[in-house]
């Protein structure tokens, strides 16, 4: 959305010819894969029309699942638009003087309200602190717009870290009766896990004409206009982020073949190609690396993949003829893989020699996102005249808590 036009909200009906177009797209998909199938079956190889028509077909696919997916999102969001009484009789202090200091630049009563409530940081240098249903707003919107945010566990801390601590040894427990002697256990060798908040920041802008424009909710107005930056900076982060003044990625560990699985490293799974699935047997890959994870994580298991990567699987078929990969069986619902979840994350790498393109497990437990209470605007009527610029902070961590519950598969011999 520009500060020009408002956000147009997607009706029931866009969203149920978006479902439609994408189940006809699939169809299509499976009905020239099978012939593509039968080719390979009764000659030397495929005909060239034959994959490239897939291939077109395929394109469109991800096209329809794409725009499904910005429809059912559009549909989510409120309109800007707002009756002015009825806003106002239920607006709290710190509501209206952030209004007033949006529209207008004036600070006074919204510095006061902080001042009371012991604000760090706040004043023309740092900002000012964005009402409460406006921040919650802005969260809601981004773990709907970032894919590994939506999985993940995410906690709010009101200083600048987050320390967890884990037993490095292991477990420290045993069995013993009601009036046995209880044995001494050994030391538990306890370390530290620390996930800092980095800040991140967008700028959104809006001409004056926009913001006195009373019929436009600014609260609303500015959660729109930074969720889009917001998410994808973080989302980017939260996989191949290299922890220096951002959330370190569950990518940017260091890794192990998951044989020699040891705390501290995520556990890969080889194709047994390099860049490539076997050419005999590929999705074996896919159950070893699902096998890969302990049974108390794979039953909440989601694969995570980019767009090119989940085109590859969706040509794959099991034992039975039946195909791995399924699309979504309901407006909302998620494609499944093997019947698990599948997360389209655009920064996981595509299919390369030793990549890891892959990622299956339960995020819940395995990444953990930090939020620091609070967002923060400073307004800018100055910099880029007659706009007016909104430096809007959040800070924000991220990192792997549970090295065991996430596991990668690598496009390798080994």
């Amino acid at each position: 959305m520009t500060a020009h036009s408002p956000e147009i909200k997607a009706s029931g009906t866009e969203v149920t010819q978006a479902f439609d177009e994408f189940a006809r797209a699939f169809d299509a998909f499976r009905d020239t894969n099978d012939e593509r199938l039968r080719q390979i079956e009764t000659r030397v190889g495929t005909d060239v029309l034959t994959e490239e028509k897939l291939s077109r077909i395929d394109r469109g696919l991800d096209e329809a699942k794409a725009r499904l997916d910005q429809l059912s999102l559009k549909a989510r969001r409120p309109h800007l638009e707002f009756a002015e009484d009825v806003k106002s009789a239920r607006m709290t202090p710190h509501q209206e003087a952030f209004r007033s200091y949006m529209r207008s630049g004036e600070a006074l009563a919204l510095k006061s309200i902080e001042e009371k409530a012991l604000s760090v940081g706040s004043g023309p240098d740092g900002g000012y602190l964005v009402p409460a249903d406006a921040e919650r707003d802005i969260l809601r919107r981004m773990t709907a717009l970032s894919p590994i945010r939506a999985l993940s566990t995410v906690r709010e801390i009101a200083g600048g870290q987050l320390k967890k601590a884990y037993a490095a040894s292991g477990s420290v427990s045993g069995w013993t009766s009601e009036a046995a002697v209880r044995g001494q256990t050994a030391t538990p060798v306890l370390a530290d896990l620390t996930f800092p908040a980095m800040e991140l920041y967008a700028m959104p802008s809006a001409t004056q004409t926009l913001l006195d424009d009373a019929a436009i909710d600014v609260e609303q107005w500015i959660a729109e206009e930074v969720q889009a930056s917001f998410a994808e900076k973080e989302s980017q982060a939260f996989v191949v982020g290299d922890g220096i003044n951002k959330p370190k990625g569950f990518l940017s560990y260091p890794t192990i073949t998951n044989a020699n699985w040891s705390w501290g490293n995520v556990g890969t799974v080889p194709t047994g190609a390099a860049g490539a699935f076997a050419a005999a047997n590929a999705s074996d890959a896919l159950v070893n690396l699902v096998y890969a994870v302990k049974g108390g994580y794979r039953q909440n298991g989601t694969f995570v993949m980019n767009r090119q990567t989940q085109a590859a699987v969706r040509r794959m078929k099991d034992g039975q003829g039946q195909y791995l990969w399924q699309p979504p069986s309901s407006i909302g619902a998620q494609a499944t893989l093997m019947s698990f979840p599948v997360v389209e994350a655009e920064d996981m790498p595509a299919i390369a020699a030793d990549s890891l393109s892959i990622a299956f497990g339960d995020f819940r437990r395995g990444y953990l996102v930090v939020d620091r209470m609070g967002v923060r605007i400073l307004r800018d009527p100055y910099s880029a005249k007659p706009y007016v610029l909104f430096y809007t902070t959040k800070r924000v961590g991220g990192g792997v808590q549970d090295f065991d519950a996430i596991k990668l598969l690598k496009f390798a011999v080994a």
